[in-house]
């Protein structure tokens, strides 16, 4: 396992090497890339409520990319936050549209809900894994696309709007995350509560990875299921309570997407989040605190590359294959990590 500050210099190197990559693209199609940064970086930064909305994009990578490291952590591949996401997300404005409660019950309602719909839809291909040895990257892409049609089921029928059958009705303003002084703090951002939700999950992750005994089980069983096996641990328990936690903060992810980025539901969308969590999972070398910065600079990205395309014309996509080049850095970081030593080992020679 990688000791925090080599994974810190792998995660650095990925970063810049993406850049680079980025800025000779830009030079490619004629662009320049000192302008492109520029203001992609004065997109995400430049005054207060675009900070508020670079957070607010960050929020639910946080908890999809906690998701996917969590179950990383445990030797579990999670490809299904997206589903869990959606099923989380779809519990939550369930009762956010239907039940009528004081707004801290309602709010707390629609959290511990949208845990339990994550958890539920993790737990399947965590009983698949631990059961019958179902591969979880096959399972929890088929549960993906389950959730996906049952939110398209479920929301016409029973959650629609006035107007269009493709939304559900808009959640009333006790029913969101969106708060008004935090909302004014930020100058009109669409920053939420549900930053809250992401800061107390990161360190209560961290928490039960480095200090519970519950944490040293679940890493040991993804080190070595057979070694954990024989020192009397539960592998199968573990093994769906991994993907139990891993869906519930997918789920979480969900409520602070529907009820706080956005107002409603809407069918036919597979959250992209879910996948982008993994990007921000391996960025972030699977240390909560890690992921929490990998998602700030992703959602800096994701926040500024409108403004880039407004102010020099360079394609937006661009700041996606950005994202998609450090991920490919980051895959490979077993390269960089012996470039990396050979220096070390030069410089030290050199002395």
């Amino acid at each position: 396992m990688k000791r925090m500050p080599e994974a810190l210099i792998m995660a650095i190197s990925a970063i810049v090497l993406g850049i680079l990559a980025g800025a000779l693209l830009m030079v490619s199609i004629g662009s320049n890339p000192i302008a492109g940064y520029y203001h992609l970086m004065r997109g995400s930064l430049m005054s207060v409520m675009r900070i508020g909305n670079t957070i607010a994009t960050s929020i639910t990578l946080i908890l999809t990319g906690l998701s996917v490291a969590f179950a990383f952590k445990t030797g579990l591949f999670n490809i299904g936050a997206s589903g869990q996401m959606l099923m989380g997300g779809l519990c939550a404005v369930i009762i956010g549209l239907n039940v009528v409660i004081p707004r801290p019950l309602l709010l707390l309602l629609m959290i511990a809900a949208a845990f339990a719909g994550g958890a539920a839809w993790g737990s399947v291909p965590g009983f698949l894994k631990a059961k019958f040895n179902v591969h979880e990257v096959v399972a929890t892409i088929m549960m993906n696309w389950i959730a996906y049609w049952v939110v398209y089921y479920v929301v016409p029928t029973y959650l629609k709007g006035a107007f269009l059958e493709t939304e559900s009705r808009i959640l009333p303003a006790q029913a969101s995350l969106r708060a008004p002084w935090l909302t004014n703090l930020f100058n009109g951002s669409y920053i939420n509560l549900g930053i809250v939700i992401a800061l107390v999950a990161v360190f209560v992750i961290r928490f039960i990875l480095n200090r519970l005994a519950l944490g040293f089980e679940l890493k040991a069983v993804g080190f070595n299921r057979h070694a954990a096996l024989y020192a009397g641990i539960h592998v199968n328990r573990n093994i769906i309570l991994s993907m139990v936690i891993a869906g519930g903060l997918a789920g979480l992810a969900g409520v602070t997407f529907y009820a706080g980025y956005a107002v409603n539901m809407q069918i036919g969308v597979l959250p992209i989040q879910g996948f982008d969590g993994i990007a921000v999972a391996l960025l972030g070398a699977n240390n909560p605190l890690g992921v929490l910065g990998a998602a700030l600079f992703f959602g800096l990205l994701h926040s500024g590359k409108g403004f880039m395309n407004a102010m020099t014309g360079i394609p937006p996509e661009i700041s996606d294959a950005i994202i998609a080049t450090i991920i490919y850095f980051t895959a490979t970081s077993l390269i960089i990590q012996r470039v990396w030593v050979r220096f070390s080992r030069f410089k030290k020679g050199g002395k």
